[in-house]
């Protein structure tokens, strides 16, 4: 039921393009998962979704945890059915939220102990419990257990660290018993330490996952070092399994994840943008909140086809999010989705033409983002 198949591979870089069979329908790579948080993408329909091209969605395993509860999306089918959403879905361990809490939980061996954010009812993560959750919700895709490392950490802490999250792997590894319905993916962590990332990637390979991930990056490093992290681990990842750099979505770690060999990506920040009133022009957020596009008539981005920059104006967002009108936050969500996707869609194409080195190039230039 699942099966990595490497269609190209760039000849002068490690882009690559494939396809991923999972029981909801193939996902092409390299590509963007929008996050539905609370199994849904926040303001987006998931009609929309598919009229965008998303191949695939992203959904939260401590969220659903704590509401409205696995029991509940388990009884109305799994994820797939209770968000009416039949294409893929992958749901993290729920691991980074709960480590995000910081002084609301504690790590032991076990586990994690952690106090809900929305009531301060305590609960424990086990690898167990996390693929307990995780098989309920029913994702295609599905997390082992692991701490996403602060930025920074001392070399120490990162290697203990690190050996639990391996521990913890292969405990959920024990734990999941449906294979034939759900891959489980690996982390890699090690924080910023090449030395550590390297051998855990050594280790997980040898547990042999569907897929692996690359964890605890996008932390507050500078970007040079998440490139740097990447780099040093890509090596180490099976060439027939997917990689997915987890929490990573700017457009331009899009581009540079991809040149380096990452096939999976997701990101609140599309739909976080756009709730604060900003989008994307020519590979540049603007701010729509700023008066200068008080009177501009022009769409969001000119040459942009999707929905919304067919039908309405810089001007027009500026008054909703000016208005503080839901349909603000609607609209740019969209248009930020739909402009990421084709970003993806225009650059696996560059892979399969050998063009992917002019592609990421030209947008480099566009943007004047240095590289």
């Amino acid at each position: 039921m699942f099966e990595y198949r490497l269609i190209k591979e760039c000849n002068k870089t490690r882009a690559r393009v494939g396809v991923l069979s999972t029981p909801h329908g193939e996902i092409v790579t390299p590509v963007f998962m929008p996050v539905g948080t609370q199994a849904t993408v926040k303001g987006v329909f998931p009609e929309s979704l598919k009229e965008m091209g998303v191949q695939i969605i992203l959904s939260n395993t401590y969220h659903l945890y704590l509401r409205p509860g696995m029991e509940i999306v388990e009884k109305a089918g799994g994820l797939h059915k209770f968000m009416n959403w039949n294409r893929p879905i992958l749901t993290d361990s729920g691991g980074y939220q709960v480590f995000s809490l910081s002084e609301k939980r504690k790590i032991s061996e076990e586990g994690v102990v952690f106090a809900s954010h929305i009531d301060g009812s305590k609960h424990i993560f086990t690898p167990g419990k996390a693929i307990e959750i995780q098989n309920a919700l029913g994702a295609d895709i599905i997390m082992v257990l692991d701490e996403c490392i602060p930025y920074p950490a001392t070399h120490e802490y990162a290697k203990k660290s690190t050996d639990r999250t391996l521990r913890w792997a292969q405990q959920c590894k024990e734990a999941h018993q449906q294979w034939d319905k759900q891959a489980l993916f690996g982390i890699v962590q090690g924080g910023m330490y090449a030395d550590l990332r390297i051998d855990c990637a050594k280790r997980l390979t040898e547990m042999n996952f569907p897929g692996y991930a690359l964890g605890g990056l996008s932390v507050g490093e500078p970007k040079e070092l998440l490139y740097e992290m990447i780099e040093a681990t890509e090596p180490y990842l099976p060439q027939n399994k997917p990689r997915y750099l987890m929490g990573v979505g700017s457009l331009d770690c899009l581009l540079e994840g991809t040149l380096r060999g990452i096939d999976m990506f997701d990101c609140v920040m599309q739909t976080r943008m756009a709730r604060n009133g900003a989008a994307f022009s020519k590979g540049k957020r603007i701010h729509l909140r700023n008066a200068k596009y008080s009177e501009d008539f022009l769409p969001i981005d000119q040459e942009c086809d999707c929905y919304v920059c067919k039908h309405y104006t810089r001007a027009y967002l500026r008054h909703l999010v000016k208005a503080n009108e839901m349909l603000a936050s609607m609209l740019i969500s969209y248009h930020n989705i739909y402009y990421t996707v084709r970003l993806m869609e225009g650059l696996k194409q560059a892979i399969l033409e050998e063009r992917t080195q002019e592609y990421v190039d030209k947008y480099f230039c566009l943007t004047n983002v240095a590289k």
